[in-house]
C-alpha cells in the first residue's frame, strides 16, 4: 500500500522528515514478471534506442526480437521453467539480451563474475545444477576447463558463445572513432576459436540466433513469485551462496530506483557498473529497461571513454563506484568533457571522499547520492534523497524498506544514535539461500511479526533517520568496491601444495583503499623452495583478479585460540597497527 502522508515521528520513520515530497514512502510494483518490462517498452517505443555499444545502436524492438530468438533456442536445448542458466560475460548488449532471453524462457539467471577462473567456476555450474551457460569467446575456455574437471552428471550440456564484436562494427586501424579505446582493439575485436565442451555442444551466438528463428517459443508463464535471478554472494564461511530472488523483489527495486532517480522516458544511463553485480543488474539495467531509457554500455572502466560517452550521448543518469568519479575528475582531458547533461549521479561500494563530493557540487551542481545495499536486498536498502544528501552516509531506508539497528547479541533494538547491527525488512529482500536452509535460518530474525535480514554490518542512525556504517560484524575486505571474503580465498589457497595454513586479512592500499594480504604457513618441504611471488602468481592464475592476494607474508605459525581457531582478528589488528 503506498503512502504520501507523513506520520507521527517514531524511531522507525524519522527519515520521513527528509523524504522527497514527490514520492510515496512505499510502492505497489507491477504484478508481472520482469520479462514484461522489456515487452512493454518495446511495444511503446519500438524504434527508440535501447542499447548503445560503441558505434552500434539497438532499438527496443530489436532487443526483444533477439531475446525471443535466444529464448526459443534455450527451449530447444532443454531449458524448462525454473532451470538455472549461467550468464558469464562483461557488460555488452548480449548480456542484456541473454538475461531477458533466460527470463522469457521461464528460467533463472545465474550471473557470474567474468573474472572468475576455472577453479571458482566449477561451483557456479554444480551448485545451481546448471546445464546451459552463455558466455563470451574470451571466457569460454575457462568455463570449458572448469566443466572438464567435473563428474559427467555435473557437467554443462550446452555452451552458447558470443564475440563482443557481434554487437558493434570494428573501426578501421588508426581510426579517430572516439567510441573505441585503441588499447581495447585486440581484446574486443579478436575472433577467438570456440572451445570444445566435454560431454556437450558449443553453439555460436550467430547460429543460436539463426536457429532460434524457427525454434518453438514456449508460452511465458513466470509469475512475480517465481525465481528470476540467483546471484551468488560469499560470506564468513565456505563457498559462495546463491541468493534466491523472485521476479517480485527485483521488480520492486527496479521500479523504486526509477522513481528515486526522477526518471523519465528520455533518460540516458551510463552502464559501467558490472551487470553481473546486483547494483548494475537492478539499479542500472532493470531500472532502465522498465523506464524505457537508453543504456549506453561500457564493458570495462576507462575514464577517457566515459567522458566521451557522457558528452556524446548526453548521459543523464550515472550510477557508479566512487573511484570511477575520482578517476574521471583526474583525467588530463577533463576540461574537454561536457557533463552538463547529468542530472543524477550516485553509487556505493565505497565511501565518496568529502573533497570530491564537494567539488562535484561546487563546480557542477551535482550532489553525489551515496547508497547501500547487498545482494540479498536486490541492491539498495538505503539511499540518500537526491535533494537532501549527507556525505559519507548510507542514506535513509529505501522505498518500502523498514531498517533498524539492533544489538547483535541480545537482538534488542538500540536507541537512536547508538551502534548496532543494521537489519532490514521489505519486498526487496531475498527469499533465502539456495540449498542452504541453515544459512537462511541464521540470516533472518523476526521482530514485530516481520522477517528481518541481518546485514552483518554495524552502524548507527542519526536524529533524522540517516544511517551510517561504523564497522563490520562479518569478515570482509572492500577492494575498490569489490567485496572479498577471506574464507573463500583461504579455501582456494589450501589447494596449493606448498601451503599448510593461510589466513587472509586486509592491508592498506593507496588506490584500492584496501587490498588482500595472505599470512601463510608453508609445509616443511616447501620452506626455502617456495617464494612469496610464487604464491601470488599461483593465486593470480586460480582466482578472480580482484580477490587474489597482492601481499604474502610467511610465518612459522598462525595465532590460535584455545579451541584451535585461527585468531584472524589478532593478525588484522597487528596489520592495522603497522599502518
Amino acid at each position: 500500500m503506498s503512502s504520501l502522508s507523513s506520520s507521527t515521528p517514531t524511531p522507525h520513520n524519522l527519515h520521513h522528515q527528509v523524504w522527497p515530497k514527490r514520492l510515496p514512502h512505499s510502492i505497489t510494483p507491477p504484478a508481472t514478471s520482469l520479462w514484461h518490462n522489456l515487452a512493454v517498452s518495446a511495444l511503446r517505443f519500438p524504434d527508440k534506442p535501447a542499447l548503445v555499444f560503441f558505434n552500434r545502436v539497438l532499438s527496443y524492438a530489436e532487443v526483444m526480437r533477439q531475446a525471443e530468438r535466444l529464448a526459443a533456442m534455450l527451449h530447444r536445448m532443454g531449458v524448462r521453467k525454473g532451470d538455472r542458466v549461467v550468464l558469464n560475460m562483461q557488460n555488452c548488449p548480449q548480456w542484456v539480451i541473454a538475461h531477458f532471453a533466460i527470463l522469457r524462457a521461464n528460467a533463472v539467471v545465474v550471473p557470474v563474475n567474468p573474472m572468475n577462473r576455472a577453479e571458482e567456476l566449477k561451483h557456479y555450474i554444480t551448485d545451481p545444477d546448471a546445464k546451459v551457460a552463455i558466455t563470451t569467446a574470451d571466457l569460454a575456455p575457462e568455463l570449458a576447463r572448469a566443466n572438464a574437471q567435473l563428474a559427467p552428471d555435473e557437467r554443462l550440456a550446452h555452451l552458447v558463445v558470443t564475440h563482443y564484436s557481434d554487437a558493434f562494427d570494428m573501426p578501421p586501424q588508426g581510426s579517430n572513432d572516439a567510441a573505441m579505446p585503441e588499447a581495447w582493439r585486440d581484446w574486443l575485436g579478436t575472433r577467438h576459436a570456440l572451445p570444445s565442451l566435454e560431454g556437450g555442444t558449443v553453439v555460436s551466438w550467430f547460429d543460436a540466433m539463426t536457429a532460434g528463428e524457427t525454434a518453438e517459443l514456449p508460452p511465458h508463464t513466470a509469475t512475480p513469485q517465481d525465481l528470476a535471478v540467483l546471484p551468488y554472494t560469499s560470506g564468513t564461511t565456505g563457498l559462495p551462496k546463491g541468493c534466491m530472488h523472485p521476479h517480485a523483489s527485483i521488480m520492486h527495486n527496479a521500479v523504486a530506483s526509477c522513481l528515486w532517480g526522477g526518471s523519465t522516458f528520455e533518460n540516458v544511463t551510463l552502464s559501467v557498473v558490472p551487470m553481473f553485480h546486483i547494483t548494475g543488474m537492478v539499479s542500472v539495467m532493470h531500472a532502465s529497461i522498465y523506464g524505457s531509457a537508453t543504456l549506453v554500455i561500457m564493458p570495462r572502466w576507462d575514464r577517457e571513454l566515459a567522458g566521451k560517452l557522457i558528452s556524446r550521448w548526453g548521459v543523464t543518469h550515472w550510477t557508479n563506484i566512487p573511484t570511477m568519479v575520482i578517476d574521471l575528475l583526474a583525467s588530463p582531458n577533463f576540461a574537454s568533457f561536457d557533463l552538463s547533461s547529468l542530472v543524477y549521479i550516485g553509487g556505493g561500494g565505497a565511501a565518496m571522499p568529502q573533497a570530491v563530493a564537494q567539488r562535484l557540487w561546487e563546480q557542477y551542481g551535482l550532489r553525489f547520492a551515496e547508497g547501500y545495499g547487498l545482494t540479498e536486498t536486490a541492491a539498495p536498502s538505503h539511499s540518500n534523497p537526491y535533494d537532501a544528501t549527507k556525505q559519507q552516509c548510507l542514506g535513509v531506508p529505501f522505498m518500502s524498506c523498514d531498517a533498524r539497528i539492533i544489538d547483535p547479541i541480545t537482538l534488542k533494538e538500540m536507541p537512536q544514535g547508538e551502534q548496532g547491527e543494521i537489519i532490514m525488512s521489505g519486498p526487496q529482500v531475498f527469499q533465502g539461500y539456495w540449498k542452504r536452509p541453515d544459512a537462511t535460518a541464521d540470516a533472518f530474525i523476526e521482530i514485530d511479526g516481520k522477517r528481518f535480514f541481518r546485514s552483518g554490518d554495524l552502524g548507527r542512525m542519526d536524529e533524522q533517520g540517516y544511517f551510517f556504517i561504523t564497522d563490520r560484524l562479518k569478515r570482509m575486505i572492500n577492494a575498490s568496491g569489490f567485496k572479498v571474503w577471506p574464507a573463500e580465498v583461504e579455501a582456494l589457497m589450501f589447494k596449493h601444495p606448498a601451503i599448510q595454513e593461510a589466513c587472509i586479512i586486509s592491508t592498506k592500499d593507496a588506490y584500492r583503499g584496501e587490498t588482500v594480504k595472505a599470512v601463510v604457513v608453508l609445509r616443511a618441504a616447501a620452506k626455502g623452495q617456495t617464494t612469496e611471488e610464487d604464491i601470488i602468481n599461483w593465486c593470480k592464475d586460480n582466482m578472480a583478479a580482484y580477490k587474489y592476494p597482492r601481499v604474502v607474508q610467511f610465518v612459522d605459525a598462525l595465532p590460535k585460540s584455545g579451541s584451535g581457531k585461527v585468531m584472524w582478528r589478532a593478525l588484522q589488528e597487528a596489520e592495522q597497527g603497522k599502518a
